[in-house]
Formats: structure tokens, sequence, C-alpha cells
């Protein structure tokens, strides 16, 4: 009988043949590895410029945000002081209008004045009439005089208070006693003009029954 050992056929791999698949498997492994890694990275800078441009916007919006409340601020403090501004300069336009209203009374009733005081000519008053010339005409003066002083004190403090100076405090008199009224009120009235005449009517008869 032939020995086992003779049908028995030996194998040899050499060692090279082994290490092949090792090598490629381990070159695979690397470019995955690789690969991968490449990925990763630019995962990271993808995040890197996404969180860089949250900043960004983040930055923009404070910005906008704080030119937002300046804004508010400047608009809040800017309308109440034109609101102040504006409702003072009506305030100021009503006064001037009233005192131009009152002034153009006022001169109106003064150039009445000035016309009666100037008509006056003593020059041409005689013996006979000397008392009564002299009484209608210092009543008119007298009128003249208080009107002027209750103008001036009438506008006092204003524009027109510089075309009096200073008002006189000291209170006039007539004969007849004329009672003090406001100036003002009396010109819008109409009595500042038709009083004067009264009371000189009112006197002179007097004066004539008198004689």
């Amino acid at each position: 009988m032939t020995p086992t050992g003779e049908y028995t056929q030996r194998i040899r791999i050499r060692s090279t043949q082994l290490e092949m698949p090792s090598a490629a498997a381990s070159g695979r492994g690397s470019e995955e590895y690789d690969r991968r890694l490449k990925d990763t990275q630019e995962e990271l800078e993808r995040i890197q410029q996404q969180r860089e441009e949250l900043e960004r916007e983040r930055q923009e919006l404070e910005e906008l945000t704080n030119r937002k409340r300046v804004f508010v601020s400047q608009q809040v403090e800017l309308t109440e002081r034109m609101t102040s501004a504006l409702t003072l300069i009506d305030r100021e336009l009503f006064e001037m209008r009233n005192e131009a209203e009152d002034l153009e009374q006022c001169r109106v009733c003064f150039a009445d004045h000035l016309d009666k005081i100037q008509k006056i000519n003593p020059e041409n008053w005689t013996r006979d009439n000397l008392s009564e010339k002299l009484e209608r005409a210092g009543m008119a003066i007298d009128i003249a005089a208080d009107e002027y002083d209750q103008a001036a004190s009438h506008f006092e403090g204003t524009r027109g208070g510089a075309i009096f100076g200073r008002a006189s405090k000291k209170a006039r008199s007539s004969s007849r006693g004329r009672e003090n009224t406001d100036f003002i009120s009396n010109l819008r009235n109409g009595f500042a003009f038709n009083l004067p005449l009264l009371v000189m009517g009112v006197a002179a008869l007097v004066v004539y029954y008198l004689k």
C-alpha cells in the first residue's frame, strides 16, 4: 500500500500573494478616509460661512435697530418742539391780530381827537363866549388826554406800548365827572366816538343855561 503522505499535494502560496488584497483594501480605505475628511472640511467651511453670514445679518439688524431708536427719539423730540412752537406762534399771531385791531381803532379815535383839538383856535374867541369856549375846549382836552392814558395803559407791556412810553397813572377828571370806562371796549362798541360829543353837548347846554 502506498503511504497516505505520498498522495498529499502541498500548495505553496507566496507571501506577496497574501499581502496584495490587504494593500488594495488599505488604499481604498485611505481614499474613503480622505474623501470623508474633505467632505467634513467642506461642511465645516459651509457652516463657518453661514455663521459669518448670520453674524453680519445680526450686526446689520442691530445697527438698523439703533438707527431706528435714534430716529424715533429725534422724531418725538422734534414733534414736541414743533407742536409747542406752533401753539406759541398761533397764540402770538392771535395776540398780534388783536393788538393790530386795537391799534387801528385807537388810531381812528386819536385822529378824531386830534382833528377836534387842532380846530380849537383861542384867537377867535371873544369876551362874550370866552367862558363857554374855554369850558368846551378844556373838556375836549381832558377827554382826549384821558383816552390817551387809557390807551397807554392798555398797550403797556405789548409791542404797541413803545408808542406811548410809560402810561401816566394820574387820573384825569373833567367838569362833568366822566366815568372811567375801558378804552378798547368803548372803541369796539362805538362809544369812544359818540360819548365825547354827547358830553360836550350836555356841558354846552348846562353852561348856556347857567349864564
